[in-house]
């Protein structure tokens, strides 16, 4: 998928996510839970990208993946992981699927993080 069209699946995956909101602080898209950004991700002005908090999967991404690297501002120290694609590149859109939930479950509230993971066996009756 090529970045535009996967920056608005990615927003739109972003936004589904329990508590999840939409902000613009620096004039940047991010998603928040509660006060906590769990994605950054950008500004198509600047490029096509995104920024996670990956706690277990931050070394293999950024020694797998050629367009991944540590967060700057000291983010990348913590766990933070940032992607950069160009306008004509293929964006792996599954792949930042699940940076994406990873870093909700590491952002968000436990309780959040926990109703929000995929459930083995039979469905539990509300």
């Amino acid at each position: 998928m090529k970045p535009a069209a996967a920056w608005k699946a990615l927003k739109k995956h972003a936004s589904e996510k329990d508590g999840a909101w939409e902000d613009h602080p620096w004039g940047e898209t991010v998603f928040k839970v509660g006060k906590k950004v769990f994605v950054f991700l950008g500004s198509a002005e600047y490029g096509y990208g995104l920024s996670c908090k990956l706690p277990d999967s931050h070394e293999a991404a950024i020694t797998m993946f050629s367009f991944a690297e540590p967060t700057g501002y000291g983010l990348g120290k913590s766990g933070w992981v940032s992607a950069r694609f160009e306008r004509n590149q293929d964006v792996p859109v599954a792949l930042l699927k699940a940076w994406i939930d990873e870093s909700y479950a590491a952002v968000a509230p436990k309780k959040k993080a926990r109703d929000a993971r995929p459930r083995a066996g039979k469905p539990r009756r509300r």
